[in-house]
């Protein structure tokens, strides 16, 4: 993945300490770096890896305004005038500096800029292609979960079509049929009511994947810090506590837009009232976005600065190769009631043509 994306940029004024005066320009966050950009003539003035940041405070400059301060190798470097808040900025570089130490990447800088031996890209593909392996196993046992208990609704519905049948049979007899008060009862007596089981699925369900997010909602200009959990039903947005903020049910999610590899908005439209809409930013976003498109094929877009990540990696059907997509085919069968309906049909044709012909040789026979 390319080093250079930006994640965000921000408006600001860096103080220039060999000059002794503030310099307007951008502050910019890459997944590896930090950058600030002078407006006039510009020249990178700023330029160090997240790895190199040993501390990042909240302070006030000249005791009156409000700056934001990186300490990286024994220097001081001052913001000031962040836009569109301190705090904003603040919770969005903490976060991807925690998650650069936290990473195996981000030992030290020098680490970031080498390049990885074919050794260790093929383990990490490999690895990779495991991991998905196991997701779309888990996302088929809900699947089939599901189909199992459309099977039963089917099976239901075909019993209560025999019932109404017989009951259409018993009003269209003549009132001198002497048997009709036992064809009435029959199908009540005889047959037992079928109960249909609803599967607890929110007990059963398992978690695909949880990572560390910013949350923004809707079009807000504060952020917070929070969680995102991808789940075979669905997704979960909680906040830095473990309570749940939003949860989105597969249906419910209308469409997801991916802006950057680390930056998805999600989305759930509404007649009559506001849409319910997430800004979800993560260093580990690159990790669930495989795992989003699975789930939402025809409801994700990648918008323009995000196309370049998904060229350069493979979609998760030719990873995980053609033999276990296949059983997808079955859910042709649910997602379409007709198709149902038809195999049902077409047997039941067979068997007669069987019959009849067995009745033709035995006739024959005689």
């Amino acid at each position: 993945m390319n080093e250079d994306i930006r994640i965000h940029t921000w408006p600001c004024s860096y103080y220039l300490d060999t000059e002794k005066r503030w310099v307007s320009g951008r502050l910019s966050l890459t997944p590896v770096a930090v950058k600030f950009t002078a407006d006039k003539t510009g020249e990178l003035l700023v330029h160090f890896h997240l790895s190199s940041i040993s501390e990042i405070k909240k302070e006030s400059s000249n005791l009156i305004f409000s700056s934001l301060t990186l300490l990286e190798k024994n220097t001081k470097h001052w913001f000031s005038s962040l836009q569109p808040s301190r705090n904003v900025v603040f919770n969005i570089l903490e976060h991807f500096w925690r998650e650069q130490l936290l990473s195996q990447h981000g030992a030290g800088a020098q680490a970031a800029s080498l390049e990885m031996t074919k050794g260790k890209e093929l383990t990490g593909l490999l690895a990779g292609s495991q991991q998905r392996l196991e997701d779309t196993a888990k996302v088929l046992q809900y699947q089939g979960e599901q189909f199992d208990n459309i099977v039963k609704g089917l099976n239901k519905i075909e019993s209560d079509m025999d019932v109404a049948d017989r009951l259409l049979t018993e009003l269209e007899s003549p009132s001198w049929w002497p048997f009709s008060s036992k064809l009435w009862k029959s199908p009540l007596e005889t047959k037992p009511k079928e109960t249909a089981t609803i599967s607890n699925s929110k007990n059963q369900e398992e978690v695909l994947l949880r990572i560390p997010v910013i949350i923004t909602y809707r079009t807000d200009a504060s952020v917070k810090p929070g969680k995102l959990t991808l789940l075979v039903s669905g997704l979960e947005i909680s906040d830095c506590n473990s309570q749940v903020i939003h949860r989105f049910e597969l249906k419910d999610v209308d469409d997801i837009k991916v802006h950057t590899p680390y930056e998805i908005s999600v989305r759930q439209r509404f007649i009559g009232k506001p849409d319910i809409s997430y800004q979800l930013l993560s260093a580990k976003m690159p990790n669930a976005i495989p795992i989003l498109e699975m789930q939402f094929s025809k409801k994700i877009q990648f918008l323009e600065d995000a196309l370049g990540f998904v060229s350069t990696r493979k979609s998760p059907q030719a990873d995980l190769g053609s033999s276990i997509w296949q059983p997808l085919g079955l859910l042709k069968v649910w997602r379409n009631p007709d198709l149902h309906q038809e195999k049902k049909v077409a047997a039941a044709s067979r068997f007669k043509s069987k019959s009849k012909s067995r009745s033709r040789s035995l006739r024959r026979n005689k």
